[in-house]
């Protein structure tokens, strides 16, 4: 069965693991981030303070893969690569820890943090409280704002989170072994 990638294509990702795993990374990060603020800026689904912290690993990873592919691209030095590699494995596994939190929480296997009520602002002057108090909208981190297949959007984080830590992962490896890795017999 003739392979469904260009071979040009394998041997690149052959020659430099950890350039293809910090491009993929960096590009299902992006597009991750992309899909949050879509949810947010154009359905409207407002994030719960839980949201917002489950954004932080990508915040991290993905510039840091940016640095990674380029510097796989200019031949860095292969511990230098696997090791941010495994920098970017490490935050979004703890991103991956924080859905699953997150989802536990939505489902009430456990309770939440307190400050799931809302962003509060100084209170200023009564009419202003009042005023202020009307128009907040209350975000908790208990309800799941939409769901697809039974999957909140904290669950498919839980899944991009781990599939990402698993790219990394495989870089770092893959890197570290001098960019060989098992073929499948023909």
């Amino acid at each position: 069965m003739d392979a469904v990638v260009p071979a040009h294509v394998t041997d690149s990702v052959r020659a430099r693991p950890a350039a293809a795993a910090a491009i993929a990374v960096a590009a299902l990060g992006a597009a991750t981030i992309a899909g949050a603020w879509f949810f947010q800026y154009v359905v409207g689904l407002q994030p719960c303070p839980l949201c917002l912290e489950q954004r932080t690993p990508y915040y991290v990873a993905i510039p840091l893969a940016v640095i990674v592919a380029l510097a796989a691209l200019r031949r860095a030095p292969r511990a230098v690569l696997a090791g941010g590699l495994v920098v970017i494995a490490l935050a979004m596994l703890g991103g991956a820890g924080l859905g699953v939190y997150h989802a536990g929480v939505e489902w009430h296997w456990w309770p939440g943090p307190q400050d799931c009520s809302g962003p509060v602002a100084s209170f200023g002057s009564a009419r202003d409280l009042l005023k202020q108090i009307q128009s907040t909208s209350v975000v908790r981190c208990d309800e799941a704002a939409w769901r697809f297949l039974g999957l909140s959007l904290a669950g498919y984080n839980v899944l991009i989170a781990l599939a990402m830590a698993a790219l990394a992962s495989w870089g770092a490896a893959a890197t570290l072994r001098g960019g060989k890795w098992r073929q499948h017999a023909s």
